[in-house]
């Protein structure tokens, strides 16, 4: 069995154990101590990480009444171990998941919606709701969580007897039996939770919602506290700033300065699809009327020029105008024909130079491999 020092005080760093037992998994080794302070997965919450010894802790999990440390080294069984916490993810751990109750604890009380799981990453944490929630509610949720944090409220976590416990309204996902620890913030939420938390709210520091989506029927939010909260606003603030600089306008200003810039950019391509429209017709009025068959090879045109130019070739030659965009080894290429089913060419074309495409019967288009001189020579040859 192994000593839970992390529910003891969730404030503990350091601590010293024996090694119980120590056994090979792969590369890893998983080491089990008769005392510990890492807090082991569960709960919606990750394991803590860090070193025993001058050995390295990247997971840890419970096992039956054993909490077991994967490690990158072995620890011999019967010795003396220091351990040691990565302190600064723990703590924004507790921050996370104490914030997470008072949010899901307001939202349950105000909206009746419950809690149905959540998701610690190392910047966000999800909450999923199993209810619709507006904008507008997020934000009734979101002020009154930190009106909580204000007002540093205790925030007690224990484990009532079983007569107690029957007379206390909690949340909880699933039905609970035997030994259950409640964490309480008075006023805001008492719920059934395993995983560590700050001992006032005080220490959560802001919370902030980042909007909600639909998902599975209910509610998915996106939040984060404390030193994660102030860690996205940093990242934002800076991307602001940047923004604000290349376009020339005050923070409070740049949604305005980018709607300009797309709309100028808008008539920019706007004005520059009507000029290449305007070449290209230009450049299909140089064929003979009525000359039959064309082959032309172009420099860099847009997929969309591509067709556009092969129909314009089409309507004036008469016959079936071949258009090719690339250089020797592979060509982008569209085929048109006003008069006639052009499919049949394309077919050819595409056995003839290991060619992929199809389309309708007026225009084909799609990619080969070959060279000009092959192209042309197919083409003088049908």
């Amino acid at each position: 069995m192994t000593e839970k020092l992390y529910y003891q005080d969730p404030y503990r760093r350091t601590f010293a154990a024996h090694v119980l037992r120590c056994e090979p998994k792969g590369k890893r080794f998983q080491v089990v101590l008769d005392r510990t302070a890492f807090y082991p997965e569960g709960g919606g919450q990750p394991a803590d990480t860090g070193v025993l010894n001058f050995v390295n802790v990247f997971d840890v999990q419970e096992r039956g009444d054993e909490i077991v440390h994967t490690t990158d080294r072995p620890l011999p069984a019967g010795s003396a171990v220091t351990g040691g916490i990565n302190w600064s993810r723990r703590f924004r751990l507790m921050q996370q998941h104490t914030g997470e109750h008072i949010v899901s604890g307001i939202a349950h009380r105000l909206f009746g919606v419950d809690n149905v799981g959540f998701h610690m990453g190392e910047k966000f944490l999800t909450v999923d709701w199993n209810g619709p929630l507006t904008d507008d509610q997020l934000g009734v949720v979101e002020r009154l969580a930190n009106e909580a944090v204000y007002r540093n409220l205790p925030v007690r976590a224990e484990c009532p007897p079983r007569e107690e416990l029957a007379r206390i309204d909690y949340r909880s996902k699933k039905e609970l039996t035997g030994t259950v620890r409640i964490v309480t913030v008075p006023g805001f939420d008492v719920c059934a939770c395993c995983g560590t938390h700050v001992v006032s709210t005080g220490e959560i520091g802001a919370i902030k919602l980042f909007g909600g989506q639909n998902y599975k029927g209910g509610t998915r939010i996106t939040m984060a506290c404390g030193a994660q909260a102030m860690d996205d606003y940093a990242e934002k603030q800076r991307s602001v700033t940047a923004v604000s600089n290349l376009l020339s306008a005050r923070p409070g200003e740049i949604a305005r300065a980018v709607e300009r810039m797309l709309r100028d950019d808008a008539e920019r391509k706007s004005r520059l699809s009507a000029a290449r429209k305007q070449l290209l017709e230009l450049k299909a009025s140089s064929a003979a009327e009525n000359c039959g068959d064309l082959c032309r090879f172009e420099d860099d045109l847009a997929p969309d020029d591509l067709r556009r130019y092969a129909l314009l070739l089409a309507e004036k030659c008469g016959g079936t105008a071949a258009v090719f965009c690339g250089a020797d080894g592979g060509y982008r290429y569209a085929l048109a024909n006003a008069h006639a089913d052009v499919r049949p060419v394309g077919n050819e074309l595409n056995a003839a130079f290991s060619g992929r495409g199809g389309g309708s019967k007026e225009l084909v288009q799609g990619s080969l491999k070959g060279s000009r001189e092959e192209l042309e020579r197919f083409f003088r040859g049908r």
